[in-house]
């Protein structure tokens, strides 16, 4: 089986890690390579550790070019893939990793972004517990999927199974998470510059202003069966790529280490991509690079009776990239891990 693969916004962070995925996937083809303002040059302008792709010339993102592919994956900017979609053939799998079809709550999209909201599409998180079963059972043959985002793949994977089980308290969940520079994309900003980021931590989106904190409360409220309320502090961190994830939680009566860490062992024992490392051993996003894995840890402090469970994923990897291809891969019917890196990169 060949399937022929186009990629939106390929000049991009996700853009290009899409097309470094793609090229390791053994049923795929790579099609149509698409930019914005980077259309007309070739590939390896932009991202030239695209060797063997290099001289692909990046082309205009029309419904045209995109046409005539088993499956487009968007990686554009939020409010940027919603017009597009209703263009592209209905015989396509279509696959977005931006944020316009996350969301089902018409308000929270109203509140958080400044496009018309557009509906939503099956989201694409395999390893979110539903009551029953999990996510993937509604990816398979799925037209049409929306990429989680980067925060809240590695939140929701770290807090799922504590949510789940009721083992915490849904309405005292806090999370600081870390991210590298990558999450905000490869437009030119003061802030991000290497002399701005270099040796500094700083945060943003504070006060509950992150546009992620729908998304991550509508994924959990879905594991709870009941509204899930998250204060969430993102930072940005001096690293190219990569998010640490510290979520804690008031944990029930009785509740210790060992039974949260039971819970996570039973919850995450089949899922590939999800690795609850021994105990003492605590994640590294220099450990999950390039890797389409979640490190996760957990336990609870039992002086002040919270949980703690820290998680790390690459961000462009499992956090965009990867997690498209694994959506195509189950819209498609092809094994599910086709394509993916499940080793990271060191030192």
């Amino acid at each position: 089986m060949s399937v022929r693969v186009a990629v939106a916004g390929a000049s991009g962070y996700a853009g290009g890690e899409l097309v470094r995925l793609l090229l390791g996937h053994p049923e795929v083809e790579l099609g149509a390579l698409t930019a914005s303002s980077s259309a007309g040059q070739r590939l390896g302008s932009v991202h030239p550790h695209l060797t063997p792709v290099r001289e692909v010339i990046l082309q205009e993102t029309t419904p045209a070019v995109l046409a005539g592919h088993d499956v487009v994956i968007l990686a554009l900017p939020h409010g940027h893939s919603a017009a597009l979609a209703t263009q592209l053939p209905a015989d396509s799998v279509v696959i977005d990793c931006g944020a316009d079809f996350r969301l089902e709550d018409e308000g929270d999209w109203r509140a958080f972004y400044d496009t018309p909201y557009a509906g939503s599409w099956p989201y694409g998180l395999p390893e979110l517990p539903l009551a029953h079963g999990t996510q993937r059972d509604l990816l398979r043959g799925a037209p049409r999927i929306a990429v989680p985002g980067c925060y809240p793949t590695a939140i929701t994977v770290a807090l799922a199974p504590a949510v789940h089980r009721a083992l915490v308290r849904v309405d005292d969940l806090v999370v600081v998470a870390a991210s590298g520079t990558s999450g905000a994309g490869k437009s030119l900003k003061p802030h991000l510059l290497g002399s701005e980021v270099m040796g500094a931590m700083s945060p943003y989106g504070v006060g509950g202003g992150h546009r992620h904190t729908p998304e991550i409360e509508q994924n959990l409220s879905r594991v709870a069966g009941e509204p899930v309320t998250v204060s969430f502090t993102p930072t940005l961190a001096p690293m190219a790529r990569g998010i640490l994830a510290t979520c804690t939680a008031r944990v029930r009566d009785g509740v210790g280490t060992a039974q949260l860490r039971a819970a996570y062992e039973q919850a995450y024992a089949a899922e590939p991509c999800i690795v609850l490392l021994p105990e003492g051993h605590w994640p590294r996003t220099s450990d999950v690079l390039g890797s389409n894995i979640v490190h996760l840890q957990v336990a609870v402090d039992d002086r002040v009776g919270r949980a703690i469970i820290v998680a790390a994923e690459d961000n462009l990897t499992k956090g965009t990239a990867g997690a498209a291809v694994q959506c195509m891969n189950l819209a498609l019917g092809l094994p599910e891990l086709s394509g993916l890196p499940l080793v990271g990169v060191a030192p």
